[in-house]
């Protein structure tokens, strides 16, 4: 039986626009970017943007890069 690493969210290298917080979120839940980019700025656009725009600079520093 073999054992599988542990899932890690990580920054996406090829899938990004700015940092690859989102391509990087899709690949961890096994979605498609596009929705997940939608969801985050609608989220961000309801909720004021300052929220929004904040927790994408935490992530964009907290979150490490995708490995070559």
């Amino acid at each position: 039986m073999e054992t599988q690493a542990p899932k890690r969210l990580i920054r996406s290298r090829n899938d990004k626009l700015l940092a690859g917080i989102c391509g990087g979120l899709a690949n961890y839940l096994d979605m498609d970017p596009t929705i997940i980019r939608l969801i985050y700025v609608l989220a961000t656009l309801f909720t004021a943007v300052f929220p929004g725009v904040l927790i994408y600079l935490i992530m964009w520093i907290i979150v490490p890069k995708e490995k070559n």
